[in-house]
């Protein structure tokens, strides 16, 4: 296989539209996020960690517009858009935050940007868990454990995930163009029937999150989820019972922990049907692992909870 254009750092944002941007906001911030900003037209959330932002709506109808992804320098930048094919030049990006930004489209439409010296912004606040189990029994000793109901806390953007009809050639376009690397492609029946594959940032030695991106077959291009990291698992059972208690949002799976990547998951589904996923305890890998091909029968089960239902695995957002 030929060397990837670049390789990126890692992802940085979801970027859709929504016809309601107070809707929006509300559900993201039962969701766990917080407004980093709001102009007329556009809303902008964040999470605990540092980065300005992790989820972007623009004001529209409703429309999964793409992902973005963090690149070492702008001359990643530059060498992108000098070669890749349909790229953007490298633009100023004129929305809080800042920046600079190189645009792709992908095989399915979807809009990659690939985007880097974005303004960071001081941490917020986490709780800090101190769990009393396995071989640390006495970590909390003589403190209570007592949680504060309401939302999760979002730390980070974790991955996101499209459908396509052109699934090798898909695969094939996001390892050439932004050089993530194979963790596990999943067959259905004979091995060469890859049905969906998943995909990490290559860091070489340092060890990065299990996927950061996945392609499943599907009869048409669309977007099934993106997914952010919460604080820990009470964080991910305490958004749940949140978001369960207000009835006025879709449950679409979970809770449980996946086989693969090993994350403990809750998925919900914004206004508009765009699925957010919550996520805790992923697998680390670095370069050592290598890249495996695993059985559907393995593959999308769980290890404890429910296995997806098939309104997920079908589920395509435009």
């Amino acid at each position: 296989m030929a060397e990837p254009i670049i390789r990126v750092e890692d992802i940085a944002w979801a970027r859709l539209r929504s016809p309601d941007l107070d809707r929006q906001e509300e559900f993201l911030t039962n969701f766990g996020m917080v407004r980093a900003e709001r102009t007329a037209d556009k809303l902008f959330m964040r999470g605990t960690d540092p980065d300005h932002h992790l989820h972007v709506t623009e004001k529209g109808d409703p429309k999964v517009v793409g992902l973005a992804f963090y690149a070492d320098s702008v001359d990643d930048l530059k060498r992108l858009s000098k070669m890749a094919a349909g790229a953007s030049e490298v633009e100023d990006i004129d929305e809080p935050g800042g920046g600079k930004r190189v645009r792709l489209t992908e095989p399915n439409g979807y809009q990659i940007e690939i985007v880097t010296g974005i303004e960071k912004v001081k941490p917020l606040k986490a709780r800090e868990a101190v769990l009393n189990w396995g071989d640390a029994k006495y970590r909390r000793a003589g403190d209570l454990m007592r949680l504060d109901p309401g939302p999760s806390h979002v730390k980070r953007c974790g991955h996101g995930v499209f459908g396509t009809p052109k699934l090798k050639d898909s695969i094939a376009w996001i390892r050439h163009h932004i050089g993530l690397i194979g963790s596990d492609d999943v067959y259905a029946g004979d091995k060469d029937n890859v049905i969906l594959s998943f995909n990490r940032i290559n860091r070489g030695k340092e060890y990065v999150d299990h996927h950061v991106f996945l392609y499943v077959e599907a009869e048409r291009g669309g977007f099934n989820h993106v997914s952010y990291e919460v604080q820990d698992i009470d964080d991910v059972v305490m958004g749940h019972e949140h978001l369960k208690g207000m009835s006025k949002y879709e449950h679409m799976w979970g809770l449980g922990r996946h086989v693969l990547g090993s994350q403990i998951y809750d998925y919900w589904c914004d206004p508009w049907g765009r699925v957010h996923e919550h996520w805790t305890d992923t697998d680390v890998l670095n370069v050592d692992y290598g890249s495996r091909i695993v059985a559907a029968e393995e593959g999308l089960r769980s290890q404890w909870g429910e296995g997806p239902p098939d309104r997920f695995i079908h589920h395509l957002s435009a």
